[in-house]
Formats: C-alpha cells, structure tokens, sequence
C-alpha cells in the first residue's frame, strides 16, 4: 500500500543511498512542451536534509532539466529497488540549477565526487515523499557504472566541454532557456 512520508528520514535515506540508480523528471509549462526523463547513476545524488536533495548533473547532449526549472521549477525523483524487496519512492519538489560561479555552487560540489564533466548542481526542495509497491519491476543484478561519459568528458578537455556546452545546451528542445553562455565563455570564444 502506498505510503505520504512527512520527511525523509534516516530509514528512507539509507534505502535511498542503496539505489545505484534514479529517475528525474520535468516539464515545460506549455501544454505542446516535451516532457522529459532522464536516468542518473555515478554516485550523483545526495540528501542535504530531510526536505532538501541535490544532484550533480552532468553534461549531456541536451539540458532539459535545467531549462524547465529555470521556467517553472517543477520536478520529481524516481528511486526504483532493481534488487531486493520491491519498492518506489518518488520525491516531488521545486528545484534550482546551481551553475559553476553561481552563489551556492562551490559549497555544494564539494559533496560530489569531482568529475570533469559537471555542468551544475540541481538542488530541490521535497516538497512530496511517497512510495508505492514497485511489484511490476524487474529484478536485475547490478554490476557497477558506466565509464563512458566521464572518460568522453575527459577525452573532450575543460575547453573541449565548454564548447560542447556552448553549441548544445544552451537551450531545451522546446527552445526554453538552460545554461547560460555567460557562465561557460572565455576570453577569446565567439
């Protein structure tokens, strides 16, 4: 049976901490916006408080989630037990991207593993926390994370990324605002 939780406390956050994987989901405010969902892993969330999560997020080939907080600030987690006994936990909240040399973001980077490909930290405040059965989900055996983006990232180089960034996420698909060019350019880029 599906259970409201007033907070996450320290027997969720433990359950939480065990999950190698979760789920974020968005969505513009325009009824004809994509609604997006993305899976995370690499150790990239972490639980501030009881009400308030953060996760690092990495560059990829687009910034939807960034873009539709920077709009209306709506977003939900997805924790799903793969192994185990069966359960979801979804966490709803408002959400704020934290660019680097933004306020804020040199405090909370320090709480994730340092990466060369972190574009900002997204950090919410829980407004919602309920679980449900997860009977439906498969049961899968988890053999560690993927290399893949973060050795992209380092193959790419600091400048490298940045470009990246510049031609590919500075915009959502719905062309809503994400990051901004200010924060990735340097002297001399176009």
């Amino acid at each position: 049976m599906a259970k409201v939780f007033p907070a996450i406390d320290e027997r969720l956050q433990e359950w939480i901490r065990r999950q190698h994987m979760f789920f974020v989901a968005t969505a513009p405010l325009s009824a004809e916006g994509l609604v997006n969902l993305s899976p995370k892993g690499l150790d990239s969330f972490e639980i501030l408080d009881e009400h308030t999560v953060a996760y690092l997020d990495l560059v990829g080939s687009g910034a939807e989630t960034i873009a539709h907080l920077r709009e209306n600030g709506r977003i939900t987690f997805l924790f799903s037990a793969f192994e185990g006994p069966p359960r979801l936990l979804r966490l709803f909240g408002r959400g704020t991207a934290f660019e680097p040399g933004d306020a804020g973001f040199a405090e909370l980077v320090e709480r994730f593993p340092t990466y060369a490909a972190t574009r900002a930290i997204i950090k919410v405040e829980v407004t919602r926390i309920a679980d449900s059965c997860g009977y439906g989900v498969p049961l899968y055996e988890h053999e560690g994370p993927r290399r893949q983006l973060l050795d992209w990232a380092d193959r790419k180089g600091e400048d490298g990324l940045r470009r990246y960034q510049l031609e590919n996420n500075l915009e959502s698909l719905d062309g809503l605002p994400s990051l901004r060019a200010e924060t990735l350019r340097k002297p001399g880029d176009p």
